[in-house]
């Protein structure tokens, strides 16, 4: 799978590391630049970036293809198809394939067959082990059985198009597009869980916005997870965008050194990751709020952008990370994850009742494209096999 990237033998450079930089609480904190070494290869001049930070500390990602240990590399997906790999499907292709196993039992309702209590009574039973919670499925059965008797349907598979219309006026209030262009730099605080698909997320974050034409800067805030600082290295390398980090620190010395960078070098959109945690963990969720705090500091107004990521396979339990997490920094957007491996991707529609956070973004896959834009309308229609 790695074998494109080509191992190099290489001494390892001294970590270059800047001025020291306060944090809110007052203490300083060394912040090591964003330039790899031993496992991650060797240092070489640093790309040229608009307002380089004084000091030469903080400097871009090395654009050469350094070694990476076998650790690292798993952090990545596959590489590009090669030639005789088949056609790359579309995102609308990704999406059905995606939400194959939410899909599974809703598709099976709309047969030929006559609309009766029982069929009701199955789809009502479908959508709640979908996880679309008990509000949105009493609301959407309330609405669909106005529908039966006011256009007098008879028959289960005039219903699909129904049900697509309901859903798509549920979460049609989530379809909010992220727009960065108010704020340069725009400031993205990255919160979510262990395991949420959190670094990834970010990584394809920076590679759609680079494909909109935009410069990106990373921050590497999660500094109690070992692998974290390296994973998100990696993400940096392969879309050739600095990355400021430190091996040990504050991670909120790290977020204050990540504005600056992004502020001295004209960047226009900086990313900053933070530590996981479960929201019952009220002594780290303070932290996240520090954190928060001290981005304020180093730039008034930021974080414009505060983005929970939720793995999809947790179904319910997202409304509860939404609103604590809400609680203690304010979320802006969610970045909902791995609805191509759960048959849970109904949540979307308990978020839509319970906590309406605009949904920036939806994950179906490993690939680097595999995060885009949520669409309320593309979303029913692979959720329910609906060809246009």
């Amino acid at each position: 799978m790695f074998g494109l990237f080509k191992r190099k033998k290489t001494e390892p450079a001294p970590a270059v590391t800047s001025p020291q930089e306060t944090a809110e609480d007052g203490t300083s904190a060394e912040a090591t630049l964003d330039v790899p070494a031993d496992g991650l290869g060797h240092e070489t001049a640093a790309m040229p970036t608009p307002g380089q930070v004084e000091g030469g500390a903080n400097r871009a990602l090395p654009q050469s293809e350094p070694s990476r240990t076998e650790a690292q590399t798993a952090a990545l997906p596959d590489e590009a198809p090669t030639e005789s790999a088949p056609r790359k499907r579309s995102w609308a292709e990704r999406l059905k394939a995606g939400l194959a196993r939410t899909r599974q039992n809703l598709s099976g309702l709309f047969g030929r067959r006559r609309i009766d209590e029982e069929l009701l009574e199955e789809i009502e039973t479908t959508l709640l082990l979908a996880d679309c919670g008990v509000e949105a499925t009493q609301w959407l059965m309330d609405a669909l059985r106005r529908r039966i008797k006011k256009d007098g349907l008879t028959d289960a598979e005039q219903l699909r198009d129904v049900m697509a219309e309901l859903l798509t006026e549920l979460l049609l209030p989530l379809q909010q597009p992220l727009q960065v262009e108010a704020h340069q730099p725009f400031i993205i605080m990255v919160t979510g869980v262990n395991g949420a698909g959190k670094t990834t997320s970010i990584g394809k974050l920076a590679k759609y916005f680079q494909s909109q034409g935009k410069t990106v800067l990373l921050g590497a805030g999660d500094t109690f997870r070992a692998a974290a600082r390296e994973q998100l290295v990696v993400w940096g390398e392969r879309n050739g965008v600095p990355v400021i980090a430190q091996e040990h620190g504050d991670p909120a010395a790290v977020a204050f050194d990540a504005v600056q960078a992004a502020k001295a070098r004209g960047v226009d959109v900086a990313i900053i990751d933070t530590a996981g945690r479960l929201p019952t963990q009220l002594h780290l969720m303070e932290e996240i709020a520090k954190v928060r705090r001290v981005i304020a500091k180093a730039e008034p107004g930021a974080p414009h952008e505060v983005l929970l990521v939720l793995d999809a396979n947790i179904g319910q339990n997202a409304i509860t990370q939404v609103e604590a997490f809400d609680k203690a920094v304010g979320l802006t957007g969610l970045v909902l994850t791995k609805l191509d491996g759960t048959a849970k991707g109904g949540v979307i529609a308990a978020i839509a009742r319970r906590c309406p956070k605009p949904v920036r973004f939806i994950g179906v896959g490993e690939g680097i494209d595999d995060l885009r834009p949520f669409s309320a309308r593309e979303f029913v229609e692979a959720l329910l096999g609906i060809e246009r």
